[in-house]
């Protein structure tokens, strides 16, 4: 990473800098929060995200430091919030009395929480997806589970790791249902070794039987990526497993598409598909690039056009936030850059149905006068059919999603290789 100074921030050195030096004067108010619970019941070797088994019940210093990390932005959530999302690890793992602390903080914290019309969502596993936490969940505000589903087929998750039995799928989603949380997603994930197209269609039969039914109203299907430092890519360089051939990973995402389309599941951004107004409204905060506030241990956030990544170590990030009074310390400090911003819009904006404000993007690109060479290139790719401007925004053509990080390279190497 490359050395900046502002604000007080020096990025680049070995000793994290704390969120306060990002957050203390950035204009508020910001709507959209993240939360990072790092507990899982087992670590899955294809996850690359911070998490680990629990061996020494840090439950409850981890909830203590989350609320002083909550009430330290209590200004900037002032304003109120549309969405939060809580993620991990397995969030379900918290025990229901902590949830039930974090939820009166925020709303001690977060004036009207929760607000009308606010989208709340906790990611859940089946098997800790206990009636007793869904209760207290749905008390509390949240209105949105995202189910790790993954596949329907013993043998797939085996080789994923997974401790569910396919069953409790259906289980968990009717307890939720139960619960009053009210919207519930599922997480799929294809192109797994040895898995056959029959394989994926008979997962997507089960998915879609859940739509229909009302179960589920949004569904995520990712293919399985090999992480770097991760175990499961270890074990794929060992020759332990075949990855899925190109052209069968192209296949599954194809019938992916037909088949939840089927169920009036449509496709909004590359990997997700859910029914008219069903969208997930935090995962859009990203994909728009807007602001978001971060909470817990490697929690990411963006504010006034900053981003910084919470430090990944739980011991690390306890002392830090206890030490300050709330502000994590915090690495991977990005602060505010124009280059970085437009491709970073083009980057996700260019995942979404909704695409990219086409003059927005114009605009953005002349300033950093690069203009023509962004035009050139979206010329060569509108004349191929990869792209096309509806109603003044820019957007992949239907075929072209399976393309999209490589079309969005070529119109970033637009901006930063090219200048007018």
């Amino acid at each position: 990473m490359s050395h900046k100074q502002g604000i007080g921030i020096t990025v680049g050195g070995q000793r994290p800098a704390d969120t306060r030096q990002i957050l203390v004067g950035a204009p508020g108010p910001v709507h959209a929060l993240y939360i990072h619970v790092p507990f899982c019941a087992h670590k899955c070797h294809y996850c690359d995200f911070y998490s680990f088994v629990d061996n020494r019940d840090q439950q409850e210093a981890y909830t203590h430091a989350l609320l002083l990390e909550l009430r330290a932005v209590r200004d900037l959530l002032r304003g109120g919030l549309q969405t939060v999302f809580v993620g991990g690890g397995t969030p379900s793992l918290l025990r229901p009395q902590l949830w039930g602390r974090i939820l009166d903080e925020l709303h001690n914290l977060v004036p009207g929480f929760p607000e009308a019309g606010l989208e709340f969502t906790v990611e859940c596993n089946p098997e800790s997806a206990s009636a007793e936490t869904l209760k207290v969940l749905a008390s509390g505000g949240v209105n949105r589970v995202s189910m790790g589903a993954q596949s329907f087929n013993p043998s797939h998750l085996k080789t994923l790791e997974r401790l569910h039995q396919p069953a409790n799928v259906q289980r968990a989603l009717s307890v939720a249902a139960d619960a009053g949380i009210e919207r519930r997603n599922i997480d799929l994930i294809y192109a797994i070794p040895d898995q056959t197209i029959a394989d994926w269609r008979y997962d997507l039969h089960i998915a879609c039987d859940l739509a229909r039914t009302g179960l589920v109203d949004h569904i995520s299907a990712y293919a399985l990526t090999y992480e770097p430092n991760t175990a499961m890519t270890q074990r794929l360089k060992q020759g332990e497993f075949v990855a899925a051939e190109d052209s069968l990973e192209a296949d599954m995402y194809d019938t992916a598409v037909d088949s939840l389309s089927a169920v009036g599941l449509d496709r909004y951004e590359v990997s997700n598909f859910a029914r008219p107004g069903s969208e997930c409204r935090h995962n859009l905060v990203y994909w728009r690039c807007a602001q978001w506030l971060a909470a817990g241990p490697s929690a990411s956030g963006h504010v006034a056009g900053s981003r910084w990544k919470n430090v990944p170590k739980l011991g690390e990030w306890i002392e830090g936030v206890n030490r300050t009074g709330g502000f994590a310390p915090a690495i991977d400090i990005e602060l505010p850059d124009a280059e970085r911003s437009l491709r970073e819009r083009i980057m996700m904006g260019l995942r979404t149905r909704e695409g990219i404000d086409r003059h927005a993007l114009e605009l953005g690109a002349k300033e950093l006068n690069c203009a023509k060479a962004l035009d050139r290139e979206c010329t060569s790719l509108e004349a191929r059919g990869q792209i096309e401007t509806v109603d003044g925004r820019l957007r992949l053509c239907a075929p072209s999603f399976l393309w999209c990080d490589g079309i969005a390279a070529r119109l970033m190497d637009a901006i930063t290789r090219n200048a007018d």
